[in-house]
């Protein structure tokens, strides 16, 4: 097992050989991954278990308000002619969400790691440009790089390639930084409690000093912002502009 450390990001790499693929490198980041893709598929056969027409019960009511909301929100931002998108943004959001919320549990979230909304960020920007030849064709695609002026092409190049950076860069840098913070938190909640306890006299103080008491409750007041609301906010921004991109192609 090995330990990467780059920057604030600290990950478990579990090296092993396959004989025709070779040597693979096995992350935190994808483990903790597929818990989530686990646990999304679970809670979908649990929701969607047992089915009724008629005297439905209160799982199936849950079920049914989340397709509605997820119906909602693909169909009202993007019309009757994008519906097929309903289950990809679906997944997108639940995945994300999942995996920002993960860190409650004390898992590292895998959206801490830019290489995941890398991925997300890459199959979007192809979506977008798939729907983009669909609408004008590849010579339409080809020549809007050159509009107004065919000097603005580098330009115009460089825009389209910034749409996935930012997309990812937003979302990785806004879960970081709530990892960071938090850590920074327990650290310093930790010294406050060992200086704290530590001016009791003797043995008492020795032993209760040792004790991050501080880091009981208050981290759970601040995670209702960094893991809470912000893990949602994320989330919901993520497929608010997957959708809007992709609408925005179709009628370029």
């Amino acid at each position: 097992m090995e330990i990467d450390i780059t920057g604030a990001r600290i990950f478990y790499t579990f090296p092993f050989e396959i004989p025709i693929l070779g040597k693979l490198q096995i992350t935190e980041t994808m483990v903790i991954s597929w818990v989530v893709m686990l646990l999304i598929t679970g809670l979908c056969i649990w929701l969607a278990h047992d089915l009724k027409v008629e005297h439905i019960s209160k799982r199936q009511a849950l079920a049914e308000w989340l397709v509605e909301k997820a119906n909602r929100f693909v169909v009202g931002n993007m019309g009757e002619e994008f519906r097929y998108l309903i289950p990809f943004v679906a997944a997108l959001f639940s995945t994300s969400l999942v995996s920002n919320l993960i860190s409650l549990v004390g898992l590292r979230s895998p959206t801490a790691d830019l290489s995941t909304e890398a991925a997300w960020a890459a199959v979007v920007f192809v979506m977008i440009t798939g729907q983009k030849i669909k609408t004008n064709g590849v010579g339409g695609y080809m020549k809007s790089f050159t509009t107004p002026i065919p000097v603005m092409t580098p330009f115009n190049i460089l825009s389209e390639l910034a749409t996935p950076i930012s997309m990812a860069c937003r979302h990785f840098g806004n879960i970081l930084s709530g990892v960071v913070i938090s850590s920074l938190i327990y650290g310093a909640l930790a010294l406050a409690s060992s200086a704290l306890f530590g001016l009791l006299p003797g043995v008492l103080g020795d032993v209760l000093s040792g004790i991050p008491f501080l880091d009981v409750g208050i981290p759970a007041i601040l995670s209702i912002y960094f893991d809470w609301f912000s893990g949602f906010m994320q989330a919901f921004i993520f497929c608010m502009l997957t959708v809007m991109y992709i609408k925005g192609a179709a009628e370029a």
